[in-house]
């Protein structure tokens, strides 16, 4: 094992993101397209658009709407979309109000939220850090929809990291309302946690505006695991039958504790789970988040049936972390970074829906142009000289074409390409007097471009109005991001002795196929769906010499099935289930199961209008089975155990008044779904334990 990294490098694995804390690693969310012209499957979504569905020809995807998420026991956006076939998570952090928490499309583990590109109202929400999103800040009483799109077919529309699929959280507007409503709420729950709510929206002719806030406060499940979030969104309209404009201002700002592992080590009769479950070898880490979203554009009609569609915007994002390391606290142990990212970005776009050689179609085609820059201090404690001052940039400009055409009055077919050209450049100043320097050599710098393409091609076939077919095959792509290229190759050679790094790794690339069939009869909805992914170049962390790389080939492969039936006007039953298999196809690792991956998952609700609207029952059981635990890339070490948990609502509505009572986690399962294997000692390893049984109840009015 080499020497202490003169530097915090956060790695690819979901606990090297923020929580370089571990005692184990060094510091460092059923569309089915019909067949006459207005009919066919919307693709245009932006936030100047109608905001309609971006469904894709040949494609599985699924709907959650606003009632689904007011109804449901979940309290985070990433919950909800958890209880999707297919869709699994990981959460950390004590799995406080979804912080940290990560969804993972088709079985990518660690890597997930680098794989998943989540979109609101159409425009990108993922940065160019190993951080991901944090759904957390998008308030949940904003959200008109979410839209999920599975496998890589998104990539052609939406470029980078659409691999494992494309979540779309559409927001809701005050256009076409009431001239005025408010909504205020508030709610107490475990871990003496405290929420409060409050949206406005109001309509008057051409002009729309609404406004979201929410506020949580709590001490969290575990030790050293407060958490303080303030989230706020506004948006301005103005729409005409042939123009409209929009501004929408977000922002976030969230204070959190990291409490770290609980580690467990039979070699030494150690089992931190079983005897201080709740608590922490990190007292003093902690992780601070401040962003800003300021968004723009408008939609003018040049002709029947075509759209200019024009947008842009600016995402800011900076964050502070310190790890003290274990108690006692060592300065050889300390680590701490402050980083800073902006995107700017412009996506002029153009929707064209006539005929195409007597055909019903619509084409989408359109230019993206982002522009980020990543500077990061790391060094040993806030405030003093940092030992590397990383200073990335990254500009991306992509042309793309897709068009949907009704080839037969019962059958839609689709295809479309993108070509993406990728510009980095990045540098390193070391600093060897800085405190924390114990050895190292500074990064040599990088100044590449790269051109990349991804490719769609979709059928969907309807033989009546119950039965429908569709397949599709895609390749898609992901760059490495910042947090991936700093840490990207051998810090030292056998001898100890500094390498410098060079900032580079392979871009990814997938190439996936699906077929599936639609059944919709009355009250019954079924999809059911299988699938193939082969990727090349997936990059991941290397646990045994601390850094990432590019993997031998891997493939998923494995099948999804979700289905409802209204039994009733009152009662509701919706069920799913998932195979999943994510495996290593070539190379050493030939066979293993890529980690953090559980092959079955099962999800089971109903909703039932006990009492009209006054009282409403809604009940959500999810399973899942055991995965293999980040690091354990041999698949030699004790899995993290398989588990489920049941959550129950109670809610209702009285004139303008609404309450709810929910319970998560009914029968106080004692469970984690993250854990880190030890690279070194067979046995040992850090779990993330998460709450058992907890409470939250909300009251509110509207008016």
């Amino acid at each position: 094992m080499h020497s202490r990294p003169a530097a915090p490098r956060p790695c690819s694995g979901l606990s090297r993101a923020l929580l370089a804390s571990t005692v184990l690693v060094p510091s460092l969310s059923l569309i089915t397209p019909a067949a006459a012209q207005d009919m066919l499957p919307e693709i245009v979504v932006s936030a100047t658009a109608t905001r309609t569905s971006t469904s894709i020809v040949g494609t599985s995807s699924t709907v959650i709407t606003a009632d689904d998420i007011a109804r449901s026991p979940a309290q985070t956006v990433q919950d909800i979309i958890a209880q999707t076939p297919g869709v699994q998570s990981t959460s950390l952090y004590g799995g406080v109000n979804g912080t940290g928490s990560s969804v993972d499309l088709r079985g990518f583990g660690a890597t997930a939220t680098s794989n998943t590109l989540f979109l609101i109202n159409g425009r990108r929400l993922n940065d160019l850090d190993l951080q991901g999103i944090d759904l957390s800040s998008i308030p949940l009483q904003s959200i008109e929809r979410i839209e999920i799109t599975r496998g890589g077919s998104g990539a052609v529309l939406y470029g980078d990291n659409a691999v494992g699929g494309v979540i779309n959280i559409v927001t809701k507007t005050g256009a076409g309302g009431p001239p005025a409503t408010f909504r205020a709420e508030g709610g107490v729950g475990s871990f003496n946690q405290r929420l409060a709510a409050v949206s406005a929206a109001f309509n008057s002719g051409p002009w729309s505006t609404s406004a979201f806030a929410n506020h949580v406060r709590t001490d969290g499940y575990r030790t050293n695991n407060a958490l303080e979030q303030n989230n706020a969104l506004g948006e301005l309209r103005y729409t005409t039958s042939d123009f409209s404009a929009f501004v929408n201002i977000s922002g976030d700002n969230q204070r959190l504790g990291l409490p770290g592992s609980r580690t467990v080590d039979p070699s030494i009769g150690l089992n931190q789970l079983q005897t201080d479950r709740r608590g922490t070898n990190t007292p003093f880490d902690y992780a601070d988040k401040q962003g800003t979203n300021i968004t723009a554009g408008f939609t003018k009609s040049l002709w029947d049936g075509a759209e200019l569609i024009v947008d842009g915007g600016l995402r800011d994002k900076r964050q502070q972390a310190a790890y003290f390391g274990n108690v006692p606290l060592s300065p050889f142990s300390a680590s701490s970074f402050d980083a800073h990212l902006q995107t700017w970005s412009i996506t002029p776009r153009l929707s064209i829906k006539n005929a195409f050689f007597g055909l019903p179609s619509k084409i989408l085609t359109g230019l993206d142009y982002y522009d980020a820059t990543y500077d990061s201090d790391r060094g040993q404690y806030r405030g003093t000289p940092p030992v590397h001052v990383y200073n990335l940039s990254q500009k991306t400009l992509a042309g793309y074409w897709q068009q949907t055409i009704a080839v037969l009055p019962t059958t839609d077919f689709s295809y479309g390409g993108r070509v993406q050209s990728v510009k980095v450049e990045a540098t390193d100043r070391l600093n060897p007097l800085a405190p924390g320097y114990f050895g190292g050599a500074q990064a040599l710098p990088l100044d590449s471009t790269e051109t990349q393409h991804a490719l769609h091609v979709g059928l969907e076939h309807r033989f009546n109005d119950v039965f429908s077919v569709f397949a599709r095959a895609a390749r898609a792509f992901r760059t490495p991001n910042v947090d991936e290229r700093v840490a990207s190759g051998p810090s030292y050679d056998a001898f100890f002795n500094p390498i410098p790094g060079t900032f580079a790794l392979k871009t990814q690339t997938s190439v996936d196929v699906e077929g599936g069939f639609r059944i919709k009869s009355g009250p019954f909805e079924m999809q059911t769906s299988v699938y193939n992914m082969d990727l090349t170049n997936e990059i991941r962390y290397d646990p045994v010499n601390f850094y990432n790389t590019n993997l031998d080939p891997t493939r998923r492969y494995g099948g999804e099935t979700s289905s409802s039936i209204r039994l009733s006007d009152s009662l509701l039953l919706r069920s799913g289930a998932a195979y999943t298999r994510a495996t290593f196809r070539e190379g050493p690792l030939s066979g293993n199961d890529v980690p953090l991956v559980s092959r079955y998952t099962a999800n089971a609700g109903v909703t039932w209008n006990v009492w009209q609207k006054y009282v409403v029952f809604d009940a959500t059981a999810r399973v899942w089975s055991s995965r293999f635990m980040d690091s354990d890339n041999a698949n030699s070490q004790v899995k993290i155990p398989a588990n489920g948990t049941v959550d129950v609502k109670l809610s209702g509505e009285i004139d303008q008044f609404f309450w709810s009572l929910s319970v998560i986690n009914l029968f106080n399962a004692q469970y984690y779904d993250y854990a880190v294997a030890s690279s070194f000692t067979p046995g040992r390893y850090g779990a993330y334990p998460l709450p058992g049984r907890t409470y939250l109840a909300k009251a509110g009015v509207t008016f």
